[in-house]
């Protein structure tokens, strides 16, 4: 039975999805004016294994994330590049793809923008306008009033009146109350904005994604996720603003991943630990990047750092090595195996991935005993590695590929290991067993682990 922590209600709950079958889920995705950063990327990564265990599961997924195109950010950026707002956005919407796709990430089945739903933001707005939760100021603002929305702070677990305490108007600001959030920006003349009942302008950022949720899933969904630092105000007021336009219920369940830290400290351009996608897939290869963001409970903050990296690929590197030498392609699919049942009760169990990577771990270990035993036995094993594997995004590379590439972004000599292992395999043979002893010291040393199997030995870095 599927459980799902639901931020909402603080609890695990079953998940029941409105329709049988069929789970319609929306996620919160970029403000398309920079590089993607790791944060960016640990929430891609959380919810692309979110989608990946429901459809393994058998549910038919529609996976809406969207793309903010129009913002204040965006507009700031354009000023300062000298470009106009959609060349901007659509050079960092292609940088994005590109970060997507190295990491493995699976494309959604929609990816709306906000500039192509102005007329459903403006449908939505007159609603809330008519239905008086929301009003016009005299410079052609329109705001949501917080006031007129008794349930307001329960999904962050805020009291609205203790809101005002530190609230307060901005200058040049007009709204009646100062928890109160825009819903339409005047614009002036040459800015960018589009014709409304309110006059020319342009939305603000949390009515667009109300708008496009509700366009593309309906007023009532199964799922909406998102950064955890999204939580308050941004899905506070998307709940404030959809439920008082439709009168339905939202989301019913709201998932959050936790935040990426850098040596324990919390990223920032200012502490100067901030790092792009691009820049760390400089140094690491995509798949122990993704490893790394999946290896977390996506609830729980991941600590950012080239030991942990480190640490993944060792790890992901375990699990290559058990699938060298078996032909998994060719062997038959296992049913029911004690291993599938302890990874589905870990990813049942609110998607634990750890858990779920401990199945996977001690698959590996029985791979590796029956390689020698039972070879047609190791490949079907190999066989559910590799599916159970592509749940997570990961093994979906040749293994000696992946482990000859492993071997060339160390700084470890390919050429003098082979030439040490040689030397050792003659020393075995010529049963001097102190100098191949001796051997397999001085690869330990350089970090290289030597495993000797029916075939010869095989290596392998330890990072």
């Amino acid at each position: 039975m599927l459980k799902i922590y639901n931020t909402l209600t603080r609890k695990k709950e079953e998940f029941r999805p409105r329709e049988v079958g069929k789970v319609r889920m929306y996620v919160c995705g970029l403000t398309t004016y920079d590089y993607c950063h790791i944060g960016h990327a640990r929430m891609f990564v959380a919810f692309d294994v979110v989608v990946r265990y429901l459809r393994h599961r058998g549910y038919e997924v529609t996976y809406v994330r969207n793309i903010t195109d129009i913002d204040d950010k965006i507009l700031r950026r354009a000023r300062e590049t000298g470009e106009y707002f959609s060349d901007l956005t659509e050079r960092f919407i292609a940088a994005t793809r590109e970060d997507e796709a190295a990491l493995n990430v699976l494309v959604p089945d929609a990816e709306p923008r906000a500039t192509a739903h102005i007329d459903e933001i403006i449908s939505m707005i007159t609603t809330l306008v008519k239905k008086e939760y929301a009003y016009k100021v005299r410079n052609g603002d329109v705001y949501y009033s917080v006031r007129q929305f008794p349930r307001y702070g329960r999904l962050s677990n805020k009291n609205p009146e203790e809101l005002l305490d530190g609230a307060r108007i901005e200058v040049g600001e007009l709204k009646r109350d100062p928890r109160d959030f825009a819903l339409w920006k005047a614009a002036a003349d040459g800015e960018v904005g589009w014709d409304s009942p309110w006059g020319y302008g342009r939305p603000g950022w949390h009515i667009e994604c109300s708008a496009m949720s509700t366009c593309c899933l309906g007023e009532s969904f199964d799922i909406h996720g998102g950064g955890s630092d999204l939580m308050f105000p941004h899905h506070e007021n998307e709940i404030a603003q959809s439920e008082a336009a439709t009168g339905k219920s939202f989301a019913s369940v709201w998932m959050h991943n936790g935040s990426v830290r850098v040596d324990n400290e919390k990223m920032s351009k200012s502490l100067g630990n901030f790092f792009t996608v691009r820049d760390v897939l400089k140094q690491y290869p995509a798949e122990v990047v993704r490893f790394l963001l999946a290896a977390s409970h996506y609830r729980s903050p991941i600590n950012y750092s080239d030991q942990s990296l480190k640490q993944a690929w060792s790890a992901l590197e375990r699990l290559y090595t058990a699938l060298r030498g078996t032909e998994p392609e060719t062997a038959r699919e296992l049913a029911n195996s004690r291993f599938e049942k302890a990874f589905c009760a870990a990813m049942d169990d609110d998607f634990n991935t750890p858990e779920a990577l401990g199945a996977l771990f001690d698959l590996t270990r029985e791979v590796n005993r029956q390689k020698d035993s039972d070879p047609d036995r190791a490949n079907e094993l190999a066989r559910l590695l590799k599916r159970l594997g592509a749940v997570l995004g990961i093994l979906e590379e040749e293994p000696g590929q992946f482990l000859r590439r492993s071997a060339a972004d160390s700084t470890v000599d390919a050429e003098e290991v082979e030439s040490l292992i040689a030397r050792r395999r003659e020393a075995r043979a010529e049963k001097n067993f102190a100098l191949a002893d001796e051997i397999r010291d001085r690869l330990s040393a350089m970090n290289v682990v030597v495993e000797d199997g029916p075939g010869g030995s095989t290596w392998r870095v330890e990072h």
